[in-house]
């Protein structure tokens, strides 16, 4: 009896796995792999010779925190930015198209704060949210939770469009993922054009 449970709790676990993996199908690398959670990962444009690979950046001169999502500029040797961690929001071994996670840039800033990507402040001049990297999750919080789509050139890019996990949730204020330049600096924002990249893995 307990083998016979246990073969049916597996065959049920690989029907569940199988299809997660048609519904929402796994984010690619630039090699053609699935993005793995807990790996870490250059986030390139997908267009070469426009820009580098995101990084932290401050916003202007006057101040050096808090960081946001920025980019780094075309240069003649282009950097790669800063290598990412994604984590599935939930449980999973890889990022799937449309499925919210959590995304970090490695490494210490000199800001002395986590990393952790989050929607914030809308500008009120461009009516853009950007994307700061400051602060660990917050659990009751969706302002942590992006997920990556798959425009109509088969190209990926970021979104804030939280999924809603009980059935019964407030209807968040979407919106794609582009850079804009302020300050001589690039950086990543809400509600604008969407900017397509791919990912290397570091």
């Amino acid at each position: 009896m307990l083998r016979l449970i246990g073969s049916l709790s597996f065959i049920w676990l690989l029907m569940a796995t199988s299809t997660m993996a048609q519904t929402w199908p796994p984010v690619l690398d630039a090699d053609g792999q699935p993005l793995r959670s807990g790996v870490e990962y250059y986030v390139l444009p997908a267009v070469t010779d426009v820009a580098g690979g995101l990084t932290p950046v401050n916003r202007n001169n006057g101040s050096i925190c808090p960081l946001f999502v920025g980019q780094e500029p075309l240069a003649p040797v282009v950097s790669r930015g800063t290598s990412v961690i994604f984590t599935p929001r939930v449980a999973d071994t890889v990022v799937r198209e449309t499925r919210d996670f959590t995304v970090a840039f490695t490494g210490v800033t000199i800001c002395a704060q986590s990393t952790a990507w989050r929607v914030g402040e809308r500008n009120p001049e461009t009516r853009r949210r950007y994307i700061l990297a400051e602060r660990d999750p917050i659990p009751s919080s969706n302002a942590w939770h992006f997920n990556i789509v798959k425009n109509d050139q088969g190209l990926y890019n970021f979104q804030w469009c939280p999924n809603c996990l009980t059935g019964v949730c407030p209807k968040p204020l979407c919106g794609d993922a582009g850079i804009v330049v302020e300050n001589e600096r690039r950086l990543l924002v809400l509600d604008g054009p969407a900017f397509p990249f791919i990912f290397r893995r570091a």
